[in-house]
């Protein structure tokens, strides 16, 4: 039992003697860690190798999803005035059609048959054809961001050549922070970094 306490306290002296060299001979390193630590002032000097962007505001800024958004936007708007001008047609053939039938106008029943079958012909055709329409939209809008996706992460690169960052993030709004220093913020270098390599197609 006496050893025991011997080893013990054998232990317990090296361990103080130990901290004690430590304490007087690291004070000028303690020093200087804790002044580069988080909770220092120097947090303002020293950046880690990560940075952030604004996606929503990328992408109001970046001239090649404002192209790509506006040729888009043309393309519905001229897809849907092609769509309402069939769909308007058909409708006043589809009155006449009524109208006939009320004033008992056509010469026999199979003229009359023939006249419902094509009108119902027309109809599931407009039906397919505003289908097709629609998938060739949600198709080219993959694309699109397809498209937007490559550019901003090709661009990126030359953008972190030579490498500056370890980590770049994105956000939307308050998505995935909560709060991040301005400081990692390159929203605005990156905008301007791609707008300025963007060639818009003649």
């Amino acid at each position: 039992m006496k050893n025991a306490n011997y080893i013990i306290n054998g232990v317990l002296a090296v361990a103080v003697i130990v901290l004690f060299i430590l304490h007087f001979s690291g004070g000028k390193s303690n020093q200087l860690s804790s002044s580069s630590s988080f909770g220092g002032d120097s947090i303002n000097q020293t950046l880690l190798p990560v940075a952030y962007i604004r996606t929503d505001s990328l992408l109001n800024n970046y001239e090649l999803f404002k192209d790509l958004s506006e040729a888009s936007m043309k393309e519905l708007e001229n897809h849907q005035v092609d769509i309402n001008q069939r769909k308007q047609k058909f409708e006043r053939e589809a009155q006449e059609f009524q109208q006939k039938v009320q004033l008992n106008a056509f010469l026999t029943q199979d003229r009359m048959n023939q006249e419902g079958s094509r009108l119902e012909k027309t109809r599931a055709d407009l039906e397919r054809y505003a289908d097709q329409i629609k998938q060739s939209l949600s198709d080219k809008q993959m694309q699109m961001q397809q498209q937007l996706q490559d550019s901003v992460l090709s661009g990126l690169k030359l953008f972190n050549t030579p490498q500056k960052y370890q980590i770049i993030f994105s956000n939307i709004g308050t998505d995935n922070f909560y709060y991040v220093d301005d400081a990692y913020d390159i929203t605005k270098e990156v905008v301007d970094f791609l707008n300025a390599r963007y060639k818009p197609a003649k």
